[in-house]
């Protein structure tokens, strides 16, 4: 890529964020209050629904990546498939958002739908990478893995959305490291998408870190979730780079290890896992008296230290790139360890008694 080209990438980017710090602005105008409840870390009603400027400007920036679609080799049947499907997660968060979902069952129905347009697409898994094997095909197993992983990843996202300025400085922390990896391997469109999704998600940010005068809501934190999942298939399957599908995983890390602790913990306690509540690792450690400023700040070193280790995971053999992940697993587990013995300490969580 000439000077020329990435300078004008560059001003494109930044652009993008002036719209988006614009678009998160008139959002904030709107005043759509989101009201405290069993989840929920603030106190009083917060204007919320700021995800759709970030949805917003990923659209505008989205319109420039169709017109370069045939430069960077992905089919138009590709590129209406990621466009229609990322519209759908919005449109499900938005009403949530506005309306309030009552069960679970009813957004989950929503994501999958979601899903299986990035299916009809073409957007699915044809293989992975399996600790000292390599890679495998999947055949048809790929098509409800690559439900399970969209599905999962959005959840995720959403689930970690509870702090000032947690999920958008994390989405703006991964999307860099993810747009230097993609164009150190030769990518163009995700390469494209990534630095999109670092203005729109920056912009939003200047809005709601360190104080919060507005929350993402799930029209942003689905969006945001859907689109890093259907990015790490793309990257890996369809795009120039070929990027490993391992990179979104250890990016998100933190997130994944959280989500899926405390999934377990809940489950291993008997409680409801449909039901809200604040036992997530990031919301305890708030509890126990870090304040929302640190708590995101301390991820927000977890999401760069992982960015650093996908620098190395690239250049690891296929059946190696796994190794990478056991220092974080170490550091997260050290970590979930030091926040449920404060929390216990405190009278926060107690320790399960069984009959």
């Amino acid at each position: 890529m000439t000077t020329t080209v990435l300078g004008t990438h560059i001003l494109f980017a930044i652009m993008l964020f002036a719209f988006s710090v614009v678009a998160t602005f008139v959002v904030l105008k709107l005043k759509i209050l989101d009201e405290p409840n069993q989840r929920s870390s603030h106190d009083r009603p917060t204007p919320s629904t700021g995800g759709m400027a970030i949805f917003a400007t990923c659209a505008c920036g989205f319109t420039v990546v169709w017109f370069v679609g045939d430069e960077v080799r992905l089919s138009k049947q590709n590129l209406i498939g990621f466009a229609v499907a990322a519209c759908v997660i919005s449109v499900i968060g938005l009403f949530d958002d506005l309306k309030k979902l009552k069960t679970f069952q009813i957004k989950l129905l929503g994501q999958i739908a979601a899903a299986m347009v990035l299916l009809a697409s073409g957007i699915v898994f044809s293989q992975v990478p399996l600790p000292f094997v390599g890679q495998i095909q999947l055949g048809w197993v790929g098509y409800p893995l690559t439900v399970i992983w969209l599905v999962a990843m959005t959840n995720i996202f959403n689930f970690m959305d509870g702090l000032n300025g947690l999920a958008g400085g994390v989405a703006v922390a991964v999307a860099a490291f993810l747009c230097a990896v993609t164009y150190l391997e030769g990518s163009f469109f995700v390469y494209i998408l990534c630095y999109i999704l670092v203005a729109s998600s920056a912009g939003f940010l200047v809005y709601n870190f360190p104080r919060p005068r507005l929350f993402m809501g799930d029209v942003g934190s689905q969006f945001l979730g859907f689109s890093f999942a259907a990015i790490a298939i793309i990257a890996a399957e369809i795009d120039t780079s070929r990027t490993s599908l391992l990179v979104v995983p250890l990016l998100f890390f933190n997130f994944i290890f959280d989500t899926m602790f405390t999934l377990c913990r809940r489950l291993f306690n008997g409680e409801n896992i449909t039901q809200a509540h604040r036992g997530h690792l990031y919301q305890l450690l708030n509890q126990i008296g870090w304040s929302h400023v640190r708590v995101s700040i301390l991820h927000f070193f977890m999401t760069i230290s992982q960015g650093v280790g996908t620098l190395f995971l690239i250049r690891c053999e296929p059946q190696q790139q796994v190794l990478v992940f056991l220092p974080f697993l170490i550091l997260q587990t050290v970590y979930a360890v030091l926040v449920i013995g404060g929390a216990r300490r405190m009278g926060i969580l107690h320790s399960p008694i069984r009959s």
